[in-house]
């Protein structure tokens, strides 16, 4: 059977219905109304990866921080600025950072008498922060996370306002993107904004990378979701240098073929002739 011709159906009869998220969003919205529950309660979304690469090589779990367009709340992140030079200290500061200092705090942060929720550093800095690597793991400031570098006012934005989340289980992902009370648009907007984060963990050329995601409320079921329109599309240009690389692979491999081949056909006519 396709689909249920009733209200009320036994689930696993039928395949799992999805839906477009300008649909989805408008169900949980209305779902609330009919529930008489908060109308300010958080949306959450379930990621489902495939963190397959070639061979038996797998994406490495991974945690991420981004800076959606629209803020769905007041709270904002503990902030830590490493730096030694005084004039960064103070723009540090004047921005927002919890704490602000040198290898003065090393000492602090390994007996675990400072806690925040995030570590910037400027780069001249870091020499002197090695001994936090292993106390700091994935917080520890990089590049790679843009925790460290000279923008101290971007790093500390952020940090302090951004959305952190992180693989569960190997290929599962599960984090709050909006309140169910703001406008439909800016909740997609949010959507997009992690789900494109999300895609940059995994060349485009080895295949989808979101495989199913899911949409709810705090006191909803789950939405699975049709993935048009969410996941960022390879761009024309990369697929055509792609396929201009495989028919130059293609050529190169038919070409060494019709040689290995013209070879034996010369050492063949040798021998019978001598």
């Amino acid at each position: 059977m396709s689909k249920p011709v009733d209200d009320v159906y036994l689930t696993w009869y039928y395949e799992r219905p999805s839906y477009d998220v300008e649909v989805a969003v408008g169900m949980l919205k209305k779902f609330q109304e009919l529930d008489f529950t908060h109308p300010k309660q958080y949306v959450y979304i379930t990621v489902f990866l495939d963190m397959a690469l070639q061979k038996k090589k797998k994406v490495d779990p991974f945690a991420n921080t981004v800076l959606l367009p629209h803020r769905f709340t007041d709270e904002t992140n503990k902030v830590l600025v490493f730096t030694e030079n005084e004039q960064e200290a103070e723009i540090a500061r004047e921005n927002g950072a919890a704490v602000v200092g040198g290898v003065e705090l090393v000492k602090w942060i390994l007996e675990d008498e400072i806690q925040v929720d995030s570590y910037v550093a400027v780069p001249a800095i870091m020499p002197k922060l090695i001994p936090l690597r292993n106390k700091l793991r994935r917080k520890y400031p990089s590049t790679k996370r843009n925790s460290l570098g000279n923008d101290i006012p971007k790093m500390l934005q952020l940090f302090r306002e951004g959305l952190e989340y992180m693989v569960e289980d190997e290929h599962l992902i599960k984090t709050r993107i909006a309140r169910l009370d703001m406008p439909t648009e800016q909740i997609i907007a949010n959507l997009k904004t992690v789900i494109h984060d999300i895609c940059t963990f995994k060349p485009s050329a080895y295949g989808p990378f979101v495989q199913k995601l899911v949409i709810r409320s705090s006191t909803s079921e789950g939405l699975l979701l049709n993935l048009d329109g969410l996941i960022p599309q390879v761009e024309k240009e990369e697929e055509e240098e792609k396929n201009a690389e495989d028919n130059e692979e293609k050529h190169a491999q038919e070409s060494l073929i019709c040689i290995r081949r013209y070879g034996r056909g010369i050492q063949r006519i040798t021998a019978l002739l001598l």
